[in-house]
């Protein structure tokens, strides 16, 4: 029976690196790997179960749906440009420096594709025309692709939180260092990559004019530009009791709130109507359900997943085994996640699938619920940094008009060195 359940495990990471529906691969696992283990309504009694977690779909659905209404009324355009001008300012650290812009970018707008493309549009230019070559300007934006770690509304971490019946602010509390510590390591190591391989623009001549460059031609509106970032801000205040009136302010509420600064913004450069406050409304609503397809259907994929493996006996026996070898634990919780990103280019589904089935064992190897999850979801996003197969690869890649696998070697080495980092920070 464990045979035929590694065999079947096998078969499904193969089908996630060969790009199949993830939901689709992990659905139909679970439920066979149910049907061997003679009882197969543990599947759909999973995916019951799952589908209706409100500590998970109450954020993760608000701050998407907060997300959608930010590219309505245009707030994180102007929030990216306004990162961008301060930026170009500096050359020296143009390449770390977009890779920092990203991160911050990508924790107000938590999508690594979106945050991409948006980034990506104004900066890679930018650093082009700079001289830096086009793969190191595409690295170096991939690179900040993982600030959604910070983010309440990614879905781990209130997966994690509801593991470890903690708020998410908490999760965000514990893991937010090493985060920080991977995005700094990353930007500074394609900053030397770029020295060595004379990819920096040094004695190129170029210089950065306003010629053709969006971020010169769009005036930033300052009102617009600070509202991605007021949810967090509330949470973060809140959180940290430092305003006593945030402390009971929700996710779903500080999104909301998000999203009506959003609109009194835009009424600065756009005109109030009917058809302006459908649209709004139309977008988060988009938004929740766009949430509840793509991320919270993984989710629930996943747990359809697990169960399969704990029905034929399979958890039980890896947990046994990391118990009788406690070394590997470490290595396990970062590395398998990690590894699965890079060869799938998404570190999603490896990184739930093993907070579901191991983390909530994680007092038996003598790690907290939190570090444990936490070293597994940030060890999922450093591999799909660098996996030429994530979409915001390919999004970068294909601006900075190179070839995905010369972005993903150049990131390479941040990554690896960011993932045993943060093993020391969180374990």
């Amino acid at each position: 029976m464990i045979i035929l359940g590694i065999a079947i495990l096998l078969a499904t990471v193969f089908a996630l690196v060969k790009q199949y529906e993830t939901k689709m691969i992990l659905f139909a696992s679970g439920l066979l790997l149910c049907i061997i283990g003679g009882n197969p309504m543990n599947a759909f009694e999973a995916f019951a179960t799952r589908m209706t977690t409100g500590g998970l779909i109450q954020p993760i659905l608000s701050v998407m749906g907060f997300a959608f209404v930010m590219k309505v009324t245009e707030c994180d355009k102007h929030l990216v440009n306004f990162l961008s001008k301060g930026l170009i300012k500096v050359r020296p650290i143009l390449i770390p420096g977009a890779a920092l812009a990203t991160f911050a970018i990508n924790t107000a707008l938590p999508s690594a594709a979106g945050a991409a493309a948006a980034v990506g549009a104004i900066l890679i230019p930018v650093l082009m025309e700079a001289g830096i070559s086009p793969a190191m300007a595409a690295a170096a934006v991939l690179t900040g692709t993982f600030g959604s770690m910070i983010s309440p509304g990614l879905s781990h971490n209130p997966f994690i939180a509801n593991i470890a019946s903690v708020e998410v602010m908490d999760v965000i509390a514990v893991h937010y260092t090493a985060d920080v510590v991977s995005v700094v390591i990353g930007g500074l190591s394609l900053a030397v990559l770029a020295f060595i391989l004379k990819e920096d623009g040094r004695g190129s001549g170029a210089e950065i004019s306003a010629a053709n460059l969006e971020i010169t031609t769009v005036k930033v509106n300052y009102l617009k530009a600070i509202v991605p970032v007021i949810p967090i801000l509330i949470l973060i205040l809140g959180a940290t009791k430092t305003v006593a009136a945030f402390a009971k302010v929700s996710i779903p509420a500080a999104m909301l709130i998000g999203a009506l600064f959003g609109v009194l913004a835009s009424l600065t450069d756009t005109k109030l109507n009917k058809q302006y406050l459908e649209k709004v409304s139309k977008a988060f609503f988009d938004g929740m359900g766009n949430a509840y397809a793509n991320i919270m259907g993984i989710i629930i994929a996943a747990a359809v997943f697990v169960k399969g493996l704990e029905t034929i006996g399979l958890i039980k026996s890896f947990i046994d085994a990391m118990i009788g070898a406690p070394g590997i634990v470490k290595i396990a919780a970062t590395f398998g996640p990690f590894l699965l990103g890079v060869v799938s280019g998404s570190g999603d589904a490896a990184a739930i699938a093993f907070n579901e089935a191991v983390t909530p064992q994680a007092a038996q190897f003598g790690l907290e619920i939190i570090n444990m999850g936490s070293i597994a979801a940030l060890g999922g996003a450093l591999g799909r940094t660098m996996s030429p197969l994530a979409g915001a690869a390919i999004i970068v890649a294909t601006m900075a008009g190179v070839n995905p696998l010369e972005v993903a070697k150049r990131n390479a080495p941040g990554m690896i060195i960011a993932a045993i980092v943060s093993i020391f920070i969180l374990l």
